[in-house]
């Protein structure tokens, strides 16, 4: 009862807020899922995060329909027939966003707004379908109030993603989060020019590496939440995760960590979603009568599980008894060696579980670089992000992450911050991004120092709204919350500026 006070009496919270945070209470007081002593244990020692997915889950934690049904079929269970313009495709897909279910309650993607839209403004004029828009990503904003919300444009230039831009330059909202799916081949200069000058100004777009994607998912991939890539039409059942900190400080040296510890602990925590996968699909009542099951908006051959991990940064510098970060992971070629082992090793152990309800993806679960949450402070950074702080020069930074990146098809990113010069070299920025995802780099977000909202670890926040919690004020965003712990705990806002070496 403590815990329902703390939240009903809490003044920074909104009604929705309170109602969705005594809902997660809720689920997380019954004890359901059948789990050995050492996961208990592993849990305890914070060794092991369930990322507060609850005891009794009952829907995915990441749900990615297909759209495109809507789109040229309707729903029935919504009652919707398929559009025929512009406004009822809207208008149909805030519908259907009100009924997608994710771990935070909100739809974690919004489809591919180019892809899903473009059909419609064939004979439309730029005003009417900025209006249209403006109304669209206003509402998304105002009654979809999490920056996990996301949303996808590209490859391929259009009159939607360029009208998406612009108002997302103009209407400076935090929601929803936006990818561009880029490919050098595909995607216009001058397109990628404009999703770069709108990214600097916004904080959104961020990059993803087309290429790398496809050659993993097909072309039937999305972007989702922070940055996770899942199959459209299905999702990610779990995302558990390992703090590797902790873990190196259960071995005694590096042997003992490859060879012992980080196997140990890779097997409790695949058990782990096995029993929440199970749960899942055989218990709860998600993939027997959801209607977005039913009718094939998905698919549960196009699930899988994401196995999580932090904090690879000190893990590495723990086993090599590295004190000062500065010298260590990142800056430290053996530093990052061991790195490289450790994701060598830790990527073969999960291809080795066979895991349930994962067929279509050879029954295997998928690494992921989880971004952290506000609780950890400075003891694990973000997947296998450099410690804010420490970070070298952006060109050697980059050759540091694609080092990295491939191992973690489910998502991994960097952020960058950089100076207002910027925004008169585009040009030379997307030159930077065309080489690190040539150095196999797969995602790649950047804003600038001076912008309101501002990108925390992978979600989007505005500085004004993390103010008002300073003041004890409410804030719309279900997110700021968080995003004030990463500020004040881990220095998520405190990167590196990265100076335009172009105007020098």
């Amino acid at each position: 009862m403590n815990d329902v006070y703390k939240i009903i009496s809490d003044t920074t919270m909104t009604y929705k807020q309170q109602l969705l945070s005594l809902a997660r209470l809720a689920e997380g007081s019954e004890i359901n899922l059948d789990l050995s002593d050492e996961y208990y244990n592993a849990k305890n020692d914070s060794v092991i995060c369930d990322l507060n997915e609850g005891n009794a889950p009952y829907r995915p934690r990441y749900i990615i329909p297909d759209y495109s049904v809507l789109m040229n079929k309707g729903c029935d269970f919504l009652q919707l027939d398929a559009p025929t313009d512009l406004w009822e495709a809207c208008n149909s897909l805030l519908i259907m966003y009100s009924h997608v279910p994710s771990i935070t309650s909100f739809p974690v993607y919004l489809g591919g707004f180019d892809d899903l839209l473009e059909p419609f403004v064939t004979d439309l004029s730029d005003a009417e379908i900025e209006k249209c828009l403006r109304l669209f990503l206003l509402n998304i904003d105002r009654t979809l109030t999490d920056s996990f919300v996301h949303a996808n444009i590209g490859p391929k230039d259009s009159r939607v993603g360029r009208i998406v831009l612009k108002l997302s330059e103009q209407m400076q909202l935090a929601i929803p989060n936006i990818t561009l799916k880029y490919d050098e081949e595909l995607t216009s200069d001058e397109f990628a020019n404009l999703a770069i000058t709108c990214m600097l100004k916004t904080a959104k777009p961020s990059f993803a590496n087309h290429k790398m994607f496809v050659s993993e998912w097909s072309e039937n991939y999305s972007i989702a939440s922070c940055y996770n890539g899942l199959k459209i039409g299905g999702g990610g059942y779990t995302l558990p995760r390992l703090r590797m900190y902790e873990l190196s400080q259960k071995a005694i040296d590096i042997n003992d960590f490859m060879n012992n510890v980080l196997p140990k602990y890779t097997k409790i925590m695949c058990e782990f979603m096995d029993a929440r996968v199970k749960f899942i699909v055989e218990e709860s009542a998600f993939f027997k009568s959801n209607f977005l099951v039913t009718e094939k908006f998905l698919d549960i051959n196009n699930f899988t599980g994401m196995f999580g991990m932090v904090g690879l940064n000190e893990c590495v510098n723990n086993l090599l008894n590295i004190k000062d970060h500065s010298l260590g992971y990142g800056n430290n070629e053996k530093a990052d060696e061991i790195g490289v082992e450790i994701m060598e090793k830790l990527s073969q152990l999960v291809a080795d579980h066979k895991a349930p309800y994962c067929s279509g993806f050879n029954d295997q679960y998928r690494l992921h670089a989880q971004v952290g949450i506000d609780s950890d402070g400075r003891e694990d950074s973000p997947g296998a992000r450099i410690r804010v702080g420490n970070e070298p020069e952006i060109f050697e930074h980059i050759v540091h992450s694609g080092k990295f990146h491939k191992y973690f098809p489910t998502g991994i990113g960097d952020i960058f911050k950089f100076e207002e010069t910027w925004l008169n070299t585009p040009n030379a920025l997307l030159d930077i991004i065309k080489g690190a995802f040539k150095m196999n780099m797969r995602y790649f977000s950047g804003y600038l120092d001076s912008n309101d909202v501002v990108r925390v670890t992978g979600y989007l926040v505005k500085k004004s709204e993390l103010y008002k919690l300073d003041s004890n004020k409410q804030s719309l965003n279900n997110v700021s919350i968080f995003g004030k712990g990463a500020r004040d705990t881990g220095c998520a806002l405190d990167r590196k500026v990265e100076k335009n070496v172009s105007t020098n």
